[in-house]
């Protein structure tokens, strides 16, 4: 396994990071085909016998179960100060807005929270999983700040904006003496290359951290259709995440797929 710094920290991780969004109680989330403890205890600890030291997941990720599962492997199975941990929050929803919720009150008792599920004193890296349009983003960095200073959080990254977004959060945070933005969590992949569009991150001391290998296409029920006719494939589109979920057998041969992909009017690339 190969490491890296992360942008411009002391963070040395693994170049693979390990998503933890399918861990989880499957009853208390988005999804319903997250995986229970010991399945996923088994694929976090195959990941740390490979090398990987990169964990991350998210407080929305099946009601905070995702996270309480990482917590539990790491006091079962690693050495806390061996694994990069990295985890969200989200902003106010509007019914913390109109009840009255304080920014800071809201980040610290998310923070909190996720310390408690995690069981650790600290995270590693704390992202704002997405732009918070409903809180002036001067107001999200000071209390960030304060969070690291508190030696709650080491570091901090963003998920899901922009390049002018992030500028304008980093030269805010530079002018007051404040944390930056160290890492941005974008989707991409070899259709969705907005992050190749925006800007080169790296340059300005940041590391992109890609998710998503596949795209949600609106042609995966034409595709199941076409695909399912090969013997050997199977195809099945979920509704649920809005993409198509496709195993071969060993014996399928690419240009069969290939070939059935392009007699239901599509390229592959529209598959990838």
């Amino acid at each position: 396994m190969e490491y890296i710094y992360l942008g411009n920290s002391d963070l040395k991780v693994s170049k693979v990071c390990l998503g933890c969004m399918g861990f989880g109680e499957a009853k208390k989330g988005m999804h319903s085909w997250t995986l229970p403890y010991q399945e996923s205890k088994d694929i976090m600890k195959y990941a740390l016998s490979k090398g990987i030291n990169f964990f991350d997941t998210a407080m929305a990720y099946q009601g905070g179960t995702s996270e309480e599962y990482v917590g539990r492997f790491i006091k079962e199975c690693a050495k806390r100060e061996d694994i990069i941990i990295a985890t969200k929050f989200h902003g106010r929803t509007k019914e913390q807005i109109e009840a009255g919720m304080s920014v800071r009150d809201h980040i610290e008792t998310c923070l909190n929270n996720s310390l408690k599920r995690l069981q650790t004193d600290y995270i590693d890296l704390y992202i704002l999983h997405e732009w918070d349009y409903h809180t002036p983003i001067e107001e999200t960095m000071n209390i960030l700040n304060d969070m690291i200073l508190l030696k709650k959080v080491r570091y901090i990254g963003i998920s899901n904006c922009y390049a002018w977004q992030i500028a304008k959060a980093n030269e805010i945070a530079k002018k007051n003496g404040w944390a930056q933005f160290i890492s941005v969590q974008g989707h991409y992949n070899l259709i969705f290359r907005e992050e190749e569009r925006e800007e080169k991150k790296e340059e300005n001391g940041m590391k992109t951290v890609k998710i998503e290998g596949m795209m949600c296409m609106h042609c995966v029920g034409h595709v199941e259709e076409a695909l399912n006719k090969i013997s050997g494939v199977e195809a099945k589109v979920s509704l649920e995440d809005k993409c198509a979920y496709i195993t071969c057998k060993e014996d399928v041969k690419e240009q069969d797929i290939k070939s059935a992909v392009e007699e239901a009017g599509y390229q592959v690339t529209e598959i990838a």
